[in-house]
């Protein structure tokens, strides 16, 4: 549920301005990096370099998915080299 107007009245954000926010996991980027999605109100976050939140912008959301390309690269060089 994603909310287009920020200023409409919405219960999902009155209950996390009173309760705080439920975040789960939404996408795994890479084994210690994810991203979070808020269950009731739909905010997003993601982990940055020095191990805060951050909200997931379109710069975030650019730089998380070149990160997973690489570590995905990385995890079949890692398993060829293996096998």
């Amino acid at each position: 549920m994603k909310i287009e107007n920020p200023t409409s009245f919405s219960f999902a954000m009155l209950r996390c301005k009173l309760f705080g926010h439920y975040f789960k996991v939404s996408k795994d980027v890479t084994d210690h990096l994810h991203e979070y999605k808020c269950e009731h109100c739909g905010l997003e976050m993601t982990d940055t370099a020095n191990g805060f939140w951050a909200r997931l912008t379109p710069k975030f959301k650019e730089t998380n998915e070149f990160i997973a390309k690489i570590h995905q690269r990385r995890k079949r060089r890692l398993l060829n080299k293996v096998s």
